[in-house]
């Protein structure tokens, strides 16, 4: 049985991240591994309550306390077999996920720091390489059925897994010019090194999963041909269609980006040096878009807004602010709005925001200043409140507030509005809802042997119901071809993360 009194003999505790001077120096994720002293230490710290709630918090049903107490006790490889029962990428959620199964932990019911559930995952995950490095699990018979997967993100990636497991062919498709989607090209590498999307990949190759990359489906290769050729499709293209503020005056100018525009040239230029390439951060059509000796002006106060951050200071700027709409949130939770154990709104300073930079709370763009050239050199802003008022945001600015912030960059991350529209989506006769997401019957078909699952269904979410959405979508497609057995199928559809009613 675990330890009662675990929480009571230690304290929450994480690995120390590396010196700032020395991380902004290269691209390396920011924690180093933590010893295993450490990480016992802190497995120890949990309780195995009776109702845990850390279930709830996580949409792929991750057995959390029964992995913790197997590092407790040393039992590393029944830990790894626990781990990878439920998420085929505990090495990606471990270190992007913002980890809502802490939220809930019992713990933070008794005014307790929660258990350090993310950083055992990693340890966890990055044990298993160490141990077998990713042993195959190939199907030992065909079914004989095939199954295109459009978009190779983590959603696209589990579908893909869990079905050639289950022995089916399975073909992914992907635009890019490499297999990862937005943990490829949209994820620092000093989050995730590209390293762990690599072993993996080796993994899925191993197991029969076929990659074809560069090929747009719905340009290179129709709706049609995908139909004639494969007995199922799974549509998994994510939301990149990034929120805009074409109202804004000087949007026009130049300087002026999608968050997202910066992060993928940033992470192209890391991949490129890598292979020992010489790279310049740009967009498709040569325009520079890199940080160096500039003022880089970020909007949004998000997880894409730190990591542009981070991408910034790596880039040598200038000077960064990052300005958010919202006022300050308060370092604790407010049990009145946010009670537990649900996510709450709360302070979260990202590891991007001890590097340097400004956050400005409470304002809003009042417009783009133009230097006179075209080029933004400024952007104007006022300080501002924000009420809901019949579910609709009214932004209201403070008369002689308004000031300007010097800007040669500016970087809009401030959300994303669903999947874009592409041409795949008119030839399998799917449209976009309000939401800007593909709708889907309770089997996950958006029509006839069609199916959608991750964000391209649910909106720009976490890579955790990314995941749980392609476990499901796979079992229903294995379903759909008259697979033996079933496939774990953590979520439904309708599926809502865990909040107060």
């Amino acid at each position: 049985m675990p330890d009662p009194n675990g929480f009571l003999r230690y304290d929450r505790r994480l690995p120390a991240r590396r010196p700032v001077p020395v991380r902004i120096s290269d691209w390396r994720e920011v924690y180093p591994p933590a010893g295993e002293e450490l990480i016992r230490e802190q497995a120890t710290r949990c309780m195995d309550c009776g109702i845990p709630f850390c279930h709830d918090g996580c949409p792929l049903g991750n057995r959390i306390p029964d992995w913790n107490d197997l590092v407790r006790t040393g039992n590393w490889d029944a830990a790894v077999d626990s781990l990878h029962a439920t998420n085929n990428f505990p090495e990606f959620t471990g270190r992007l996920c913002p980890a809502p199964c802490e939220a809930a932990c019992v713990l933070g019911l008794g005014g307790q720091q929660p258990v350090t559930i993310k950083q055992v995952e990693v340890e966890i995950a990055d044990a298993a390489v160490a141990r077998d490095g990713l042993r195959p699990r190939p199907a030992s018979v065909s079914t004989g059925r095939s199954v295109a997967v459009v978009g190779s993100g983590p959603a696209g990636l589990a579908a893909a897994q869990q079905l050639a497991r289950a022995g089916h062919t399975v073909t992914v498709y992907e635009r890019d010019d490499a297999i990862g989607g937005l943990l490829r090209y949209g994820i620092p590498d000093f989050k995730l090194e590209k390293q762990h999307i690599d072993k993996r990949l080796a993994q899925l190759t191993a197991e029969g999963v076929r990659f074809r990359t560069g090929v747009e489906v719905g340009v290179e290769v129709t709706a049609e041909q995908l139909r004639a050729e494969h007995d199922a499709v799974l549509l998994a293209c994510g939301a990149l269609q990034g929120r805009d503020t074409p109202e804004t005056p000087g949007r026009a100018l130049r300087g002026v980006h999608q968050a997202m525009a910066h992060l993928v040239a940033a992470n192209r230029v890391v991949a490129a040096a890598g292979e020992g390439k010489p790279a310049l951060a740009m967009l498709p059509d040569g325009t520079p878009i890199d940080a160096a000796g500039k003022h880089v002006v970020i909007i949004g106060g998000g997880d894409t807004a730190a990591d542009c951050l981070g991408v910034a200071h790596r880039q040598g700027a200038a000077g960064v602010h990052q300005l958010d709409l919202y006022p300050q949130p308060p370092s604790e939770r407010d049990a009145e709005r946010d009670p537990w154990p649900t996510w709450p709104w709360v302070l979260r300073n990202y590891p991007a925001h001890e590097e340097g930079g400004d956050r400005v709370f409470a304002v809003a763009v009042q417009e783009f200043v133009d230097d006179g050239t075209g080029q933004v050199r400024a952007v104007r802003i006022a300080e501002v409140t924000v009420e809901k008022v019949d579910g609709r945001r009214i932004v209201t600015a403070l008369p002689g507030s308004e000031r300007e912030i010097p800007a040669d960059l500016v970087l809009l991350a401030i959300g994303f509005e669903g999947t874009e529209e592409q041409p795949l989506l008119a030839q399998f006769g799917v449209t976009r809802n309000g939401r800007g997401a593909i709708d889907s019957g309770p089997d996950w078909q958006a029509t006839e042997g069609v199916f959608v699952a991750g964000d391209m269904h649910r909106g720009a979410s976490l890579i955790v119901w990314a995941i749980a959405e392609g476990r499901a979508a796979a079992a229903a497609i294995h379903t759909y071809l008259g697979g033996v057995g079933d496939l774990p199928a953590p979520v439904d559809p309708a599926r809502q993360p865990l909040a107060a009613r």
